[in-house]
């Protein structure tokens, strides 16, 4: 259909400080940074074919972080290529001491939850191929979602209901 975009192009959020933040998403993330405007703005992509995947833009060092539970954006989400790819970026936020908040088995996914700095909801992960899901339609939220293994380092860390808190 003509009037539906083809995809998301970029997501644009709020920070104290744009090269704090800067920095972190390209320490924490790996993300190239295209443009970055001193205490105003960076703009930053993990696929080097777009302009920016994000923007950060600067509020100030007083600026009230997110809320949980009011409306807004929850999280944005960085898809790897591979189950290999997310274990060595969940070894890689150990190593740097990055608070993991859970990690998450959705059944056709798993999802390793972190935040910015600045509170801003990340989650990083790996999703199946579509041939491989469990049905085509009605993916989330219903009790019959099968059990998924995804092997890795976050083993440990998975709760029976698929979520897991870092203590």
């Amino acid at each position: 259909m003509g009037y539906t975009p083809s995809h998301l192009g970029h997501v644009n959020i709020y920070v104290r400080n744009a090269e704090a933040s800067r920095q972190w998403y390209e320490d924490v993330l790996g993300l190239h940074t295209y443009d970055f405007l001193a205490g105003r703005a960076a703009f930053m992509t993990a696929n080097l074919d777009e302009s920016h995947e994000i923007a950060l833009m600067e509020v100030g060092a007083d600026a009230e972080g997110p809320h949980k539970g009011q409306v807004g954006l929850n999280h944005m989400a960085w898809r790897m290529e591979t189950l290999d790819d997310l274990a060595d970026f969940y070894n890689n936020l150990h190593d740097k001491g990055v608070e993991i908040k859970r990690v998450s088995n959705h059944s056709l996914s798993l999802g390793i939850y972190i935040e910015d700095p600045d509170g801003n909801g990340i989650e990083v992960y790996y999703e199946t191929p579509r041939s491989e899901w469990y049905r085509q339609e009605k993916l989330f939220l219903h009790g019959d979602r099968p059990e998924v293994n995804f092997p890795g380092p976050w083993e440990k860390e998975l709760q029976p209901d698929g979520v897991a808190t870092k203590s």
